[in-house]
């Protein structure tokens, strides 16, 4: 049947399907600009220690490190809710499981764990949590002596944790979307504030705070070779007072693109050279441009190179991975390395299971 023999509410519900498919590209594309635009404009003040609970900006998972952290544009399952949750709207598989620890410096420990189900046509839904253990400190309380204070018989033990769900969609063969919410918390424990002769003791005052937190992404398919842009923007939430001082969340935007080189050759489909870079624009520090690499056999074996500039401690970041198959199932072990300054190396471990 031609178009134009075709009854006029076919004819229009094409044309409000190809306006809408159009408008979506326009967004896309407007989406993927805005990171261009914030980055070009020069701000003259240093955008140094301005945001708290800065554990949200770490990259727990070992395959992000290895890839420099640059994974905006890139595609997976539930440890995608971590980066750009855009980017397990085309998972492989029904069901999706990560976990993660990270070995932070300061003997700072990080854990992970995330888990992703693909609804059909509904999208992807997911869960996510990451725990911090900041360890013991000994807890003082300021005194007039020749050190300024005097130790207390208790110790201090931070502890920060974020929980969230996600939600994922792919509205068409190119185009993603996806958000995350999550409540985070972060508690700094309880200190000596004066001392009351009454009971002979320490007042004490618990730091613990709580705040709703909001993520969101893009990402599209360009249709030449694998190429992919994407935007994603994390942590929005509002102002959150400690005493007398206000604070913000570590705010980052980002622009990725990936692909892989081996589009340009002929030598198989055996082997993958993946290719991936992020700009970032953090709330908190100077713009950061993030590039990541990743050889890949026969999607069995993984080796990772990432290097993020310019950065005051951090270095290279090395890393590799082992996949194994059996029918739809796929179980996925990595590993990264990461130089960082005058600090221990950073090193991440992680299990990804696929169904």
């Amino acid at each position: 049947m031609k178009t134009t023999d075709a009854p006029k509410w076919y004819v229009r519900s094409g044309h409000v399907l190809g306006n809408t498919m159009k408008m979506i590209k326009i967004s896309a594309l407007l989406l993927l600009w805005m990171p261009i635009i914030l980055v070009a404009q020069k701000d003259n003040q240093q955008k140094l220690a301005q945001t708290g609970m800065k554990f949200l900006a770490a990259s727990p998972d070992p395959r992000a490190a290895g890839l420099g952290d640059a994974m905006t544009a890139l595609e997976g399952g539930a440890e995608m809710m971590f980066y750009n949750p855009a980017g397990m709207a085309n998972m492989d598989g029904k069901f999706s499981v990560s976990f993660g620890q990270m070995a932070w410096i300061a003997d700072i420990k990080y854990n992970l764990a995330g888990a992703a189900f693909k609804a059909g046509n509904m999208g992807t839904f997911g869960v996510n949590v990451m725990s911090v253990d900041y360890g013991e400190i000994q807890a003082t309380v300021r005194a007039d002596n020749e050190r300024g204070y005097v130790d207390l018989p208790n110790s201090i033990h931070p502890v920060a944790m974020a929980v969230g769900v996600s939600y994922a969609r792919a509205l068409s063969d190119r185009f993603a979307i996806g958000g995350s919410v999550k409540r985070v918390m972060q508690d700094l424990g309880s200190a000596a504030t004066t001392y009351d002769k009454s009971i002979s003791d320490y007042v004490y005052e618990s730091y613990k705070q709580t705040v709703m937190a909001y993520d969101f992404g893009v990402l599209y398919k360009t249709g030449f070779k694998s190429l992919q842009f994407a935007f994603n923007a994390r942590n929005f939430a509002k102002e959150i007072k400690y005493e007398e001082e206000t604070f913000q969340l570590p705010l980052t935007m980002r622009m990725g693109l990936s692909m892989d080189l081996m589009d340009f050759s002929s030598i198989g489909k055996d082997h993958n050279l993946l290719l991936s870079v992020d700009a970032e624009h953090p709330r908190d520090f100077a713009e950061v441009i993030k590039l990541g690499t990743e050889y890949s056999f026969r999607n069995l074996l993984s080796l990772r190179a990432g290097y993020a500039f310019p950065s005051d401690q951090q270095g290279l970041t090395f890393g590799g991975g082992i996949q194994v198959k059996r029918g739809e199932r796929k179980v996925q072990a990595d590993y990264s390395y990461t130089q960082f300054g005058v600090f221990n190396a950073v090193q991440r471990i992680g299990i990804k299971i696929g169904l």
